[in-house]
């Protein structure tokens, strides 16, 4: 199985993409998925889209990306956790 080149983004590449990148570990390991995170700032996920799958974020998009794109605020606030979790393992079947 390929691992999945996972973007983890914030508005600063710190705090809430921190806990948000340790929720993703969690939900891949559950689903015996291999993973690769990066954690970056959401200014820098344009020009590391090419190295990645998936975009995982905590913030507004500023712009349109070439990988899915999943908002991730789920994790943060605890309502609609689920729906996001498969909507990232929706995607991340797709790549494989």
């Amino acid at each position: 199985m390929k691992k999945i080149r996972v973007l983890v983004a914030c508005g600063a590449g710190i705090a809430t993409s921190t806990v948000v990148m340790k929720k993703v570990e969690d939900l891949f390991a559950k689903n015996n998925m291999p993973v690769e995170i990066t954690q970056i700032k959401i200014s820098e996920a344009a020009s590391k889209q090419d190295g990645a799958d998936m975009l995982v974020t905590t913030t507004m998009l500023p712009t349109e990306y070439k990988i899915p794109a999943i908002k991730a605020m789920a994790f943060l606030t605890g309502i609609g956790t689920e729906k996001v979790e498969n909507e990232i393992i929706e995607a991340a079947k797709g790549i494989q």
